[in-house]
């Protein structure tokens, strides 16, 4: 009976405490009033687990400093470590059933623990809580095939096409616009591709062509209408011929157009950075070393190409929070408490902030578009996002097939094989994976 009043009490206490911050006043001091007095009754102590893979590097502290601050009857407990370590360690802790309440890893991993039951299903929470509306779709990309719902983004890597200003300038050749096709951009790369000393060999590339599933060959079959898998089936897709069109033509920049670097090539160089390419496909999140590293780069974004469906595809990575399905009652509101704090303005303009990750609430997306700093065209990654994010077509075994995929895909890419042959065996090695998983 106990735990179940603790439960009523610290979910009376959320609710208020939310009000309060939606309004500007003070969490912390609410709570029901005592019976017969004016003295607040003060929440009671819960204390809350949180796992930070890759420590205050990946989740800014001002995000945890903000929540101790306006809930401080929850007490927190942190766990950070380095990704690599923490992502180790937690295989271990659900085993021994003592992981963190809450914590973060990649989409793919959280819908395969919402399939194992490990993560809670947080539909429940979304819809007695938040108003969906003001978050853009990417809020719900941890949907599972079973429409359950097991993780709140962390924040989301959007995608976008990047073009040195200098070389197109320099070159004569007008600058990308958001209305650009795959098509423009191939034509465009193609006056921009240049022996610039005269060695018989190629100097200046208008195009960085990725062997990655992100920024490489996801986009280019999506453009095509194809896809790798459909996560709702599991069925392997590879075979279908407009996928096997879209992996074509990413190969032939580099075999047959010749207006990117080899794929071998790029691992002496960071093309675009140095200014060695005119365009590359870039992730919200690089542009954080970009202006590290070249800050006098003259650069600058547009939205993804539309494909030749006459739509447009943007990739997206989230990290996704979950709540372990495990965890005591009053763990897991608390854990939800935090969540809604982190989905506030103030909690997503500080997500915003970073530079690595967009957030996903309209109202800090479009304070982000204000922002000054390069690229000044943000709207190319939250415009693009609103209207066309896609995840990486991912699963429970995302990891597995796309590691049994990627040596065939690289031999495409470097011309070893076609398209049409390498499929066959792509087809092969992912459908029995997925099948497997049954």
């Amino acid at each position: 009976m106990k735990g179940k009043q603790k439960v009523v009490v610290l979910s009376i206490a959320a609710a208020l405490t939310l009000s309060a911050c939606g309004t500007g006043g003070e969490s912390g001091k609410n709570g029901n009033a005592a019976s017969g007095g004016s003295t607040p009754a003060q929440p009671k102590e819960v204390t809350l687990k949180i796992g930070l893979p890759g420590s205050y590097d990946i989740t800014n502290k001002k995000i945890i400093d903000g929540f101790k601050a306006k809930y401080p009857h929850i007490k927190l407990e942190i766990d950070e470590s380095p990704w690599a370590d923490f992502t180790k360690k937690i295989v271990t802790n659900i085993a021994g059933n003592n992981p963190p309440d809450i914590w973060f890893q990649e989409n793919a991993v959280i819908l395969g623990y919402g399939k194992r039951g490990v993560a809670e299903n947080l539909e429940p929470y979304i819809k007695r809580d938040l108003k969906t509306a003001d978050y853009i779709e990417a809020l719900t990309a941890a949907k599972g095939p079973d429409g359950k719902i097991y993780g709140i983004p962390h924040g989301v890597n959007s995608s976008a096409l990047a073009y040195n200003k200098k070389l197109f300038q320099e070159n004569n050749v007008p600058v990308p616009t958001d209305n650009w096709t795959y098509q423009d951009l191939i034509d465009a790369a193609k006056k921009l591709t240049k022996d610039t000393n005269g060695d018989g060999k190629t100097d200046l590339f208008g195009f960085n062509t990725a062997a990655s599933i992100t920024l490489g060959w996801i986009p280019w079959i999506k453009s095509s209408g194809g896809s790798a898998i459909d996560p709702a089936t599991g069925k392997s897709l590879f075979t279908d011929p407009k996928t096997i069109e879209g992996l074509q033509k990413w190969a032939d920049t580099i075999n047959k157009d010749k207006i990117s670097p080899t794929r071998e090539q790029q691992t002496s160089m960071k093309y675009f950075e140095e200014g060695k390419t005119a365009m590359t496909f870039l992730q919200s999140s690089q542009q954080v070393s970009l202006l590290k590293n070249k800050p006098d780069l003259d650069w600058d974004v547009v939205k993804m190409p539309i494909g030749l469906t006459g739509k447009r595809f943007v990739p997206i990575v989230v990290n996704q929070w979950l709540i372990y399905s495990k965890a005591k009652p009053d763990a897991k509101e608390a854990a939800w408490t935090f969540l809604q704090y982190y989905l506030s303005d103030e909690a997503q303009t500080f997500v915003a902030e970073s530079g690595a990750s967009l957030p996903v609430k309209k109202t800090t997306l479009e304070a982000l578009e204000k922002q000054t700093t390069k690229p000044l065209n943000k709207k190319a990654f939250t415009k693009g996002t609103e209207e066309a994010a896609g995840t990486l077509d991912e699963n429970p075994t995302w990891n597995e097939w796309r590691a049994a995929a990627t040596p065939i895909l690289n031999d495409i890419l470097d011309g070893k094989k076609s398209a049409a042959d390498g499929v066959k065996e792509i087809h092969q090695k992912v459908q029995a994976i997925l099948d497997d998983d049954k």
